[in-house]
């Protein structure tokens, strides 16, 4: 029985946080590769990447290359708005783009559209972005992306890329999920780097050092929807709360 077998087996809904060890480690390849996965599986998916920065006008409309993956990657078609609610022009940290558009990065509108995105899927899987700390404001009203995952309340996944340094990354970024109390569901190795030295090494010692299971592992340049076979879902699926996984969140009423 493939891993993709057991997972139909299971039941319930699914949600949780990808975030990453650091920018660049490739949040985006894994969470597509996690939603194609999970469409295997028997689950209508939807990606969620409620903030971005860094934006192009196309079509009518502001467009975020992330978001625009993700959109590929799901089953189930949405709205912009729910996808990214914070969508800023500039390629800079979200809290300085949202600044220079005179925007403020709340909490509310990512509830709302986390819920009814959960309301339309029944898998949602929601991209972080940068790395698990990332400033969303600052001064009275400051809050991260550590702030985001705990308010969301659903298991993490956490995306290595694999590079030199990875590990010291990789082990800071765990610490600082459990310090949150939240739940590390599992790692996905990614191979960003082709040329670096004794990779598989590297992820042996991850997999001593994590204390989490490995999900998998991504090859280097191999398209998501083909990277999905790599994936073992079982564990993800049986980190669900049972506030996730019996549990469909009615849109509110505003």
């Amino acid at each position: 029985m493939t891993d993709i077998d057991k997972a139909q087996k299971k039941p319930g809904r699914v949600a949780c946080f990808v975030t990453g060890t650091d920018t660049g480690v490739g949040k985006t390849h894994a969470t597509a590769t996690l939603l194609h996965a999970l469409h295997a599986a028997g689950y209508t998916t939807v990606g969620m990447k409620p903030v971005a920065s860094g934006g192009e006008w196309l079509d009518e409309r502001w467009q975020n290359d992330d978001v625009e993956q993700l959109r590929a990657a799901g089953s189930v078609i949405v709205p912009q708005e729910e996808m990214c609610p914070f969508l800023m022009r500039t390629p800079v940290s979200p809290h300085l783009a949202a600044a220079m558009e005179g925007l403020r990065i709340t909490r509310e509108p990512i509830q709302a559209a986390f819920a009814s995105l959960r309301h339309r899927a029944e898998a949602v899987v929601v991209e972080g972005v940068g790395g698990f700390q990332v400033p969303l404001d600052v001064g009275a009203a400051r809050w991260n992306t550590a702030d985001l995952a705990e308010m969301l309340n659903v298991p993490v996944v956490m995306v290595v890329g694999v590079r030199l340094g990875c590990l010291n990354h990789a082990m800071l970024t765990a610490d600082a999920v459990r310090a949150r109390g939240l739940t590390l569901a599992g790692w996905i190795a990614n191979r960003i780097d082709p040329d670096m030295l004794l990779p598989h090494e590297n992820i042996a010692t991850l997999h001593d050092a994590l204390g989490a299971p490995c999900l998998g592992e991504l090859p280097w340049q191999v398209a998501p929807a083909v990277a999905a076979t790599e994936l073992d879902l079982a564990p993800l699926l049986a980190s669900m709360p049972p506030h996730i996984r019996y549990t469909a969140v009615a849109q509110s009423a505003d």
